[in-house]
């Protein structure tokens, strides 16, 4: 609790000076650490009695679906059925597992096994893996290894470098004996997977402009991929890499916004068709947007890499940059070997709400016989396009949408729906094979903005925050994400992957965020911020179980089995400026039927 009060302290002194008229100043000499603190304690403030989960389920009665199941995915080559080797257990992103000890009869004897706790209050949303008898997950700072059955610490690797607005990391991959993620000073780090001992480090963004790491990388034939973030910032740019998995060398660089005049490159180029005529920025506001905040998907059969891009900049004022704005808010295809351009998929045609494509999209065999690609930006809508010809099947919204046409103007507020931190956020939607049923977990949350000048947009220095919202309060340099109402959700949709009609949805007094995954004991699992955990009927969407077991859920739920016995894993305790959830130390949950053995690290 000592950081806890600190944190709390600090920020009530901070605003305690605001208030006196000392504030601002502060604000100006320490935007970050101001804006962390302040953040924070707000959420802690309006989260001193939080209400108990609660869940409806409706059926949609006029649902028609094909029956014929399909088989899962098969996990990257070399790795056992049991584990969870990547990000989203496969490649290819569909998170469904075939594991099923757990299921619709039993599921109501789970409870938590033990838990592991990290001792940190931080943006927990690392996606877990389990490989070679180990449970692996990362923090702001730290990689740690975990017996994936007792809680038990292996080791674990503090880092020691300046923090950032959104104090996250998103989680590590693994390949032939290597663990890879990035960091929030712009580098890819790996390790030794038993000691945890750095192997190598290369440098892919520019923390000067604020850029930063915190996707999880995904690895394949000797290829590392991320990409870099911060594309609110002023200048910041995303760009894809591939690095050797054996030395950290940069195999080749893919610019997912135009490449301008002064900026760096840091290896060899994929080719591109790119340039600036999507944009047409006025004299003083930079190209700047296109950040990877997550992770990406790969199809190993025709070696490509799909890269979902984030928001240009400043987010919410199209004036000064007039165009498609290209690849922003699209889900870009590259040859995973060479980074070559093959096709891009603009998912949000023109973005004033900060609506990234921010998590992977998951490439699916349906049971009509599709390959399709469904995605789920922040603009609240599920999206599925057929691979064979790469056209838009549909657009199914996923959660409330309102006055999203309304333009944004300096005299006057704004309100929309869902707001820059609403719809589907940094997890993919699953798929499960079975039932052919595309599962979403979105954010039911709006925003209020208010634009700044041109002149004032223009002046931001290089580096800075850069949304184009207007205030005087710190806490909303994203706009007002208002809960004055009390109004904030989350939604769990069951969508047919063939036709995009859902067959059922489930409605939660607080958002979703964390994993979804599907098994094949006919459940979905499934987490939301007010740290409530559940299993429900993958075939109805019915509440089988459901318990608060910690903070806020926001990063990976996954599921495995050590020694033949199926595990459930979940990270709990997700704080962050941008989400008002209780103040609780980032700890590992594990689940099983074999009931609680009391072993909590």
């Amino acid at each position: 609790m000592n950081r806890t009060l600190e944190m709390i302290i600090l920020a009530l002194v901070t605003l305690g000076a605001a208030a006196a008229g000392a504030g601002v100043a502060l604000y100006f000499a320490h935007p970050t650490h101001v804006e962390i603190a302040a953040g924070e304690a707000r959420a802690f403030l309006l989260s001193l009695d939080p209400p108990p989960g609660t869940v409806t389920t409706e059926e949609n009665a006029a649902f028609k679906g094909a029956a014929a199941p399909q088989p899962p995915a098969t996990p990257p080559p070399g790795a056992p059925a049991g584990d969870w080797p990547s990000y989203n257990k496969t490649l290819t992103s569909e998170r469904f597992s075939d594991l099923g000890q757990i299921d619709t009869k039993n599921v109501g004897k789970l409870k938590v096994l033990c838990t592991y706790d990290t001792k940190q209050f931080t943006a927990f949303e690392t996606g877990l893996i389990m490989v070679e008898g180990a449970l692996i997950g990362t923090t702001e700072f730290d990689i740690f290894s975990i017996d994936p059955a007792t809680c038990a610490e292996n080791w674990r690797t503090h880092e020691d470098y300046p923090g950032y607005l959104l104090p996250t990391n998103r989680g590590a991959a693994y390949m032939d004996g290597l663990l890879f993620r990035g960091s929030e000073d712009g580098r890819v780090l790996a390790y030794d997977f038993k000691t945890g001992k750095r192997v190598w480090e290369t440098t892919i963004a520019d923390p000067k402009k604020n850029e930063v790491v915190p996707a999880a990388p995904i690895a394949w034939e000797g290829l590392v991929f991320i990409g870099n973030a911060g594309g609110d910032q002023k200048g910041a740019k995303g760009r894809m890499y591939a690095l050797d998995a054996k030395t950290g060398e940069i195999v080749w660089e893919f610019f997912l916004v135009p490449k301008s005049e002064g900026d760096t490159v840091r290896g060899p180029q994929g080719a591109s068709p790119l340039d600036a005529s999507t944009w047409k920025n006025i004299p003083g506001a930079p190209i700047s947007g296109g950040g990877t905040w997550t992770s990406s998907t790969l199809d190993p059969a025709a070696g490509l890499l799909y890269v979902p891009g984030g928001n240009p900049a400043p987010d919410y004022d199209i004036s000064v940059r007039q165009g498609e704005n290209l690849y922003s808010d699209s889900v870009v295809v590259l040859d995973a070997k060479t980074g070559a351009y093959k096709y891009h998929y603009k998912i949000v045609p023109k973005d004033w709400h900060d609506w990234d494509v921010s998590s992977p999209p998951a490439l699916i065999n349906t049971a009509g016989g599709k390959r399709l690609m469904a995605v789920a930006p922040k603009d609240g809508y599920l999206y599925g396009f057929d691979l064979a010809d790469n056209k838009l099947l549909y657009k199914t919204p996923v959660t409330k949408i309102e006055n999203v046409d309304a333009p944004f103007s300096t005299d006057k507020d704004v309100h929309f729906c869902p707001g820059a931190t609403g719809g589907e956020e940094w997890n993919s939607p699953a798929y499960d094979p079975r039932t052919n049923l595309i599962f979403t977990g979105d954010v039911d949350w709006c925003t209020t903005v208010k634009l700044q000048t041109k002149q004032e947009i223009v002046a931001t220095a290089p580096g800075q925050m850069w949304t184009g919202a207007w205030s005087l309060n710190p806490f909303d340099v994203f706009g007002e994400f208002s809960r004055a109402d009390g109004y904030w959700s989350g939604w769990l949709h069951a969508v047919d992957a063939d036709t995009g009609v859902w067959k059922w949805r489930l409605k939660t007094n607080y958002p979703i965020v964390g994993g979804v995954t599907p098994t094949a004991g006919g459940l979905v699992f499934f987490g939301d911020v007010g740290g409530n955990f559940y299993a429900v009927d993958a075939s109805n969407g019915q509440k089988l179980w459901g318990e608060k077991i910690g903070g806020a859920i926001g990063g990976g739920v996954i599921t495995y089995t050590v020694n033949g016995v199926q595990k459930v894993a979940v990270t709990t305790g997700l704080i962050s400026p941008a989400w008002p959830v209780e103040i609780r130390s980032a700890r590992v949950a594990i689940l099983d039927i074999e009931g609680d053995t009391g072993k909590h690290q």
